[in-house]
């Protein structure tokens, strides 16, 4: 599931595959697995992946809807 919210994203910031491997420090091969699901990524290499395309990551709290993101959350409260 996540490889293809990868590729998604990558394509809507159409940003070609070799290029966003580039920005984010990753070898192609490694990009190419994720995005088809035979990788699995870290949540800091999918931060980084979703930040050079142009997103945020999200979390809402459905029942409160409260939003954390990775840059309004102090990580000394984890």
């Amino acid at each position: 599931m996540i490889g293809k919210i990868l590729k998604t994203m990558r394509k809507k910031a159409q940003i070609p595959q070799n290029q966003l491997a580039k920005k984010c420090n990753i070898a192609n091969t490694t990009l190419s697995g994720y995005e088809s699901n035979y990788r699995e990524p870290t949540f800091t290499t999918i931060e980084k992946i979703a930040n050079e395309c142009g997103y945020e990551i999200i979390f809402k709290n459905t029942t409160t809807n409260e939003i954390l993101t990775s840059k309004n959350i102090d990580r000394k409260e984890i």
